[in-house]
């Protein structure tokens, strides 16, 4: 690491706070350009630690820039790994104040919760396949702090991956009864189809994406606990929305996600 705990506290106190009080800032690296990746996973762990000594909990971890497609958009071939909190969840159907959020954007996630802990390095797909208890689709909304969504994936790392809101819907599934390489998605803005996509975008097969987060999370002495529910990543490409705008994400097998933005 190159940060002191102290550079890290006030780091993560600055994304935060921009994130609570929606203003958009620079990208952090501009200032510190040597941090490296471990600082910036560090800055994240103090944010994370900063809301859960507020009250709130954790209430999932997310995969980031895991789909091709995002990946092509943002122009990086690393996937990202954050958390959410109790307090970005959304119901199915319900509104989101943009107000609250600097530049949002809407992206379809294939989910799972787990039903046993997984833990690296070594973990692997048969692993994951036998701790998840069930599917679940849902919608992140992603808000980067950073102005003009200009930043680097360190940068993005401390801002906890741009998590903001999420809005779990359609229903429960098991594993058993689905593809998740061939699982159509199709996202809709006021009722006009933006982009369609198979779970196969997010890295060949979405649980590829836990995979990888079992193992980065046990390179650092963590792990994955049982009924934890995990984001595996955009499936589609991020889509910018606004005040007044609709969205409805159609998944094969597994229903609809809803919300609308006021």
């Amino acid at each position: 690491m190159k940060l002191d705990q102290n550079t890290i506290a006030r780091l993560a106190e600055h994304l935060e706070n921009a994130e609570l009080q929606a203003r958009d800032v620079t990208m952090i690296t501009g200032e510190h350009p040597d941090m490296d990746w471990d600082d910036a996973y560090a800055i994240q762990d103090e944010i994370r630690r900063r809301k859960e000594s507020r009250g709130h909990k954790t209430a999932g971890l997310k995969a980031g820039l895991t789909s091709f497609a995002k990946m092509k958009q943002m122009g990086v071939t690393t996937p990202v790994f954050g958390f959410v909190s109790d307090y970005m969840a959304v119901p199915d159907g319900g509104e989101i104040k943009t107000s609250e959020l600097i530049h949002p954007k809407v992206e379809a996630e294939i989910c799972i919760v787990t039903k046993a802990a997984l833990k690296g390095p070594g973990c692997h797909m048969a692993a994951v396949l036998a701790a998840t208890d069930f599917v679940v689709p849902a919608v992140e909304i992603i808000d980067s702090r950073y102005r003009d969504f200009k930043f680097d994936l360190k940068s993005v790392i401390a801002d906890n991956t741009s998590a903001s809101r999420f809005v779990i819907g359609g229903r429960m599934r098991d594993l058993a009864d689905l593809d998740l390489r061939t699982l159509g998605v199709v996202l809709e803005k006021n009722g006009e189809v933006m982009t369609m996509a198979a779970g196969a975008a997010v890295l060949g097969q979405p649980l590829a994406a836990v995979v990888m987060l079992a193992n980065h999370l046990g390179a650092r002495g963590q792990e994955i606990p049982a009924g934890t529910f995990i984001m595996t990543g955009g499936v589609t490409e991020a889509i910018p929305v606004k005040a007044g705008d609709n969205i409805a994400v159609r998944f094969q097998d597994l229903g609809t996600v809803s919300m609308r933005f006021v």
